[in-house]
């Protein structure tokens, strides 16, 4: 208790830095993957990226983030044993933070896409063997987070397949393929704004005073997705067909319907993101102020103040214009090529997958979705589409992010107690 109260200022000046330097990391991995589809099939720039990044995930976090966040990731460490010293949370928090931005450095720069809440969940169960002991960390819940290194590609690759081959059936083997592009573009982008506002409502906005009833919740989802299908149907009406074009690739006036269309699904996957991830990369830093705050109590949850959430979203932007062009290019060329249509499938797959998991409360991971959706568009086309080495290379990647980010915690934890007790 001394400790917080005679550092508490220095403390949270660390905890912004050190939560800057963190969210800086999550822009340029996390949200680079979430973008790299749209990116990587040439639907948009990564300038554009760039913007809708930055209002959507501000939007999803603060819609369907909420303003609270747990201050021990999903419950993976008991804090009982040091009530009486929380002094040991606060440098175990500040270790976590550094470690996990340290991590994702790294990946960045290797343009690996990992996983930002496993690096954060590695990085609080390294502090937390290093400074409360063996037994502070619920290992099933470490069982169910290794458990979705499977769960996550596999929803949205399987997502991602079948929506490649009900565009294949639909679309692309049919007598007129752009005809049918244009007649059944709408009802893809409504599928994109139906699921995501559906979610959005079911996940709860009690923090904005909104409780739905489920036929409500239905009725104003299928409002929106009527409404951005009707945006949607205007964009794609004003798309012409290039003849130029269609004589080197059939389908290549098929794919520019699917230009417009992939503007919706990039805003979806930044919206699903923010709701999913940006509150956890930040909640240490949330989990730090809240002690200083209240002077020591350690508590399961504490608020998110507005200003903290504003600092993540600064610290997104700043990493993916910076880093994320590296982490796109893995996600968008180099797993299988992508087009619109295949970045399309991707990204909606990914997106429809992120906000029924954190509707359902299901231990995924965003970047692990992304991935296993690219693989799944791919698989469509056959196993020789996929470049094995690469996935390889990055599911190796998924595996030492626990590991690492623990060690690097536990070392950052010893160091910044010595430097304070």
């Amino acid at each position: 208790m001394e400790i917080i109260a005679q550092h508490g200022t220095v403390f949270i000046v660390i905890a912004v830095i050190f939560g800057l330097y963190m969210t800086w990391g999550i822009g340029a991995n996390d949200v680079a993957n979430v973008m790299g589809t749209s990116v990587g099939s040439g639907a948009i720039t990564v300038t554009t990226a760039i913007i809708i990044a930055g209002i959507f995930e501000f939007a999803g976090a603060a819609l369907a983030g909420g303003h609270v966040t747990k201050t021990i990731r999903k419950g993976i460490i008991d804090p009982a044993p040091i009530v009486n010293n929380p002094e040991i949370l606060v440098l175990g928090m500040l270790a976590a933070l550094l470690a996990a931005a340290v991590w994702l450095m790294i990946a960045s720069i290797r343009g690996w896409p990992v996983s930002t809440t496993h690096a954060i969940v590695g990085a609080v169960v390294g502090f937390a063997i290093a400074g409360i002991g063996f037994d502070a960390v619920s290992w099933p819940k470490i069982g169910q987070i290794a458990a979705s290194w499977v769960v996550s590609p596999l929803l949205g690759g399987t997502l991602a397949f079948l929506l490649m081959i009900s565009i294949r059936r639909l679309i692309l083997n049919t007598d007129n393929p752009f005809r049918s592009a244009k007649r059944w573009g709408p009802a893809y982008v409504f599928l994109v704004g139906f699921i995501i506002s559906l979610v959005t409502m079911f996940k709860g906005l009690k923090h904005l005073k909104l409780e739905l009833s489920v036929p409500v919740s239905f009725l104003v989802a299928t409002g929106i997705g009527l409404a951005i299908a009707a945006v949607g149907m205007v964009l794609i009406n004003r798309v012409k067909v290039d003849k130029s074009q269609d004589k080197e690739y059939h389908f290549a006036s098929v794919e520019k319907v699917f230009v417009p269309m992939m503007l919706f699904t990039a805003c979806a996957m930044a919206f699903a993101h923010g709701s999913n991830d940006v509150a956890n990369g930040i909640g240490p830093l949330a989990a730090v102020y809240g002690l200083v705050e209240s002077g020591g109590e350690v508590a399961q949850t504490s608020e998110l103040p507005i200003w903290i959430l504003l600092l993540g979203g600064v610290g997104i932007v700043i990493g993916l214009a910076t880093f994320g062009y590296r982490v796109m290019r893995t996600i968008g060329t180099r797993i299988t090529e992508l087009t619109p249509t295949r970045g399309f499938c991707a990204t909606m797959a990914a997106a429809a997958t992120v906000v029924l998991a954190s509707r359902t409360g299901m231990p995924v991971s965003t970047t692990h979705i992304a991935v296993g959706a690219v693989m799944g568009v791919g698989l469509a086309r056959g196993i020789g589409a996929l470049d094995l080495r690469v996935i390889g290379g990055i599911v190796v990647s998924w595996i030492v992010t626990l590991p690492i980010g623990g060690v690097l915690a536990a070392l950052i934890f010893f160091t910044l107690k010595g430097i304070f007790t």
